[in-house]
């Protein structure tokens, strides 16, 4: 509706069109229904053209933040390790003095 092509929107809801299937269509699979205007399907092919890089864009972005937080999450558990390490040597090296006394 948003590119002034609500003329289609019967059928593509008759087919069951959602979000992930328009993604998938292509101009045959857009004429098959009913989209006869080839200026229309220019229309559509472009708009999923740019949906589907901004998909990509935010898939990445996505991907980037996760990569971020496991790198950010294993730098605390080796920063948690060194800290029992040390206090386990402290808490060591402290009965080993208690027992020479």
């Amino acid at each position: 509706m948003s590119l002034n092509l609500e003329q289609y929107v019967s059928e593509f809801s008759a087919q069951n069109i959602n979000g992930e299937h328009l993604l998938q269509l292509d101009g045959s699979k857009l004429k098959a229904l009913g989209m006869t205007s080839s200026q229309d399907r220019a229309i559509v092919k472009k708009k999923l053209k740019e949906m589907k890089a901004s998909l990509e864009k935010a898939r990445k972005a996505q991907e980037k933040m996760e990569k971020q937080r496991e790198k950010l999450r294993k730098k605390e558990q080796e920063q948690l390790q060194r800290k029992s390490k040390k206090s386990d040597k402290f808490s060591s090296d402290a009965t080993e003095g208690t027992h020479e006394q």
